[in-house]
């Protein structure tokens, strides 16, 4: 996206502030806004009818959430809730339109970021067959880390902080796991060293070594 571009997109709509824990967009809820989160991190969750509650995906500063919903005219799939203090703005469908009108290199852009999210569903279903349960969650740890870890410093960013604040079954549901099993997995990778665990925060002792044992590829488009 160009710099003009990019500029235009971060002056539509009104700045709004989530403290932690907040509710940003409902499931269910029939709005038709997008948001544009511009700092910190946010969660999606979707719960069924018999109150199971997955977590769907993580989004950080520059991801549009909300989108499914606004371009379908259909209710909110899922519930965002701020894992931080999250700063965004709301954008109404109206302005997003004529914005994309405006400004194609804009609308390849949010194409791009459709499909590398349906890149990745798909790639759970996959894994779902394919691979076993500590593989699996490995391969969600891996790609977490190439989309958001920070690099810890004087490591040649063989070492990473996953960057985000998740809980074991959190990821469990990211693996499309069991809650015991996503445990069992994670001290597996723990006895490992590829993986060091603290309260909600996991930081990858070796990304190469990690990539390897999940069989995932260097380049993620996610």
């Amino acid at each position: 996206m160009r710099s003009a571009t990019r500029e235009e997109l971060l002056a539509l709509g009104t700045p709004i502030v989530y403290p932690p824990h907040r509710a940003l967009l409902q499931q269910g809820d029939d709005s038709r806004h997008v948001l544009l989160i511009t700092s910190g991190v946010v969660k999606v969750v979707a719960s069924s009818e018999s109150g199971y509650e997955m977590l769907l995906a993580v989004r950080i500063a520059g991801d549009l959430v909300g989108e499914m919903a606004a371009f379908e005219e259909r209710p909110r799939s899922g519930t965002v809730i701020a894992c931080s203090d999250v700063t965004a703005r709301v954008i109404q469908m109206r302005a997003l339109e004529d914005f994309l009108a405006r400004r194609p290199d804009a609308m390849r852009a949010i194409l791009h970021m459709l499909c590398a999210r349906l890149r990745w569903a798909n790639r759970r279903r996959v894994d779902f067959q394919a691979y076993d349960s500590l593989t699996r969650l490995a391969r969600v740890l891996a790609e977490l880390c190439q989309a958001y870890a920070r690099p810890a410093p004087d490591s040649d960013g063989r070492r990473c902080d996953l960057g985000v604040t998740l809980t074991q079954k959190e990821l469990a549901s990211l693996a499309g796991l069991k809650l015991p099993t996503a445990e069992k997995s994670l001290a597996v990778l723990t006895a490992n060293g590829l993986v060091e665990r603290s309260y909600r925060s996991i930081t990858i002792c070796d990304v190469p070594r990690l990539l390897e044992f999940a069989k995932v590829l260097a380049d993620n488009p996610y």
